[in-house]
């Protein structure tokens, strides 16, 4: 989806793939066929527009790489630069790419020679990826800002890149980790799933964030569908679980859901003041409306959606 910003700037459009998504077979999933993902998508100014950029990452046993997509305008074309991280080749941890946006040339810098990794696809430190359009950092990824400034010779963008939405697929036995932002000014949250699906005890399930456990679910063969409100750092966070696959199916053919979503649980008095007309400015939204700064301080903005694949 993209916003219009007035421009004289003339407008032409060119095509590339389809939006990125996981491919799944029938067959399950096993340590060897498993392909771990993150998909983060934020929202930027770029040629006029606001518009969505999505950041795919993924990583096998093989292979390693990540796709930039960027929203097309008026239509549902994406253009994209995918970059290869061989594990063999040092040298493709840093390097340059450039690619066409409805007529206006897009820079991607990248330097992930020195990244630390926490278990997934996605980085988590030392390193950072560049998104530059009109001499603007656009899109910064990464702790490296200083370096990700010098070398692209561009100046911030006026207003910072919003990541409104995280998907993660996450494959393992028992535990399963993530990371988040909550609230866009603090640092990021340590998320980790844990469960105890067999043996003679009946199944359980402890979420924690930042190595404290927030939700503590026993006899989960009954409440393996749930949500729950807590409190991190005093800002409440709604929680919503779905483990019905972890029980009754076939490890590896299917994945349990979890969803965490900054903000307390909306009221019905809220919805009445909203107009009542169902719409919302969350991240289920349409989209619809224009993107402002003021957005920026919104916490019920963000949504992190967990997929926790459960192999033997």
């Amino acid at each position: 989806m993209s916003y219009r910003i007035p421009s004289s700037r003339g407008q032409s459009f060119s095509s590339s793939d389809p939006p990125l998504a996981q491919k799944l077979t029938d067959d399950p999933i096993t340590q060897k066929t498993a392909q771990s993902t993150v998909a983060c998508v934020y929202r930027t100014h770029i040629g006029g527009y606001w518009r969505n950029v999505t950041v795919f990452w993924w990583r096998n046993l093989m292979n390693h790489s990540v796709t930039l997509s960027v929203d097309g305008v008026e239509s549902d074309f994406n253009h994209s630069c995918k970059i290869d991280f061989k594990p063999w080749h040092f040298w493709s941890k840093k390097g340059f790419k450039s690619f066409d946006v409805d007529g206006n040339q897009v820079e991607v810098y990248w330097d992930l020679r020195s990244a630390k990794f926490s278990g997934g696809p996605e980085p988590c430190s030392d390193f950072y990826v560049a998104m530059v359009s009109d001499e603007e950092v656009v899109l910064l990824l990464g702790d490296y800002k200083t370096k990700a400034y010098k070398r692209t010779k561009s100046r911030p963008a006026l207003v910072e890149a919003l990541m409104f939405y995280k998907k993660e697929h996450v494959f393992n036995k028992k535990s399963f980790s993530t990371r988040a932002k909550f609230d866009q000014k603090r640092d990021e949250h340590e998320i980790v799933v844990e469960s105890s699906t067999s043996g003679p005890r009946d199944p359980e399930m402890w979420i924690s964030i930042d190595g404290i456990v927030v939700i503590h679910i026993r006899n989960l063969q009954w409440k393996f569908r749930g949500n729950q409100t807590v409190l991190v750092n005093k800002l409440p966070v709604q929680v919503f679980w779905d483990v019905h696959a972890w029980l009754f199916s076939t490890p590896g053919s299917d994945h349990g859901l979890f969803i965490f979503k900054p903000g307390a649980p909306e009221s019905d008095s809220d919805v009445e003041e909203n107009g009542g007309d169902g719409e919302s400015d969350d991240c289920s939204s349409s989209n619809s409306r224009y993107y402002s700064t003021m957005s920026h301080s919104k916490a019920s903005e963000f949504c992190l959606f967990l997929y926790a694949w459960k192999l033997e």
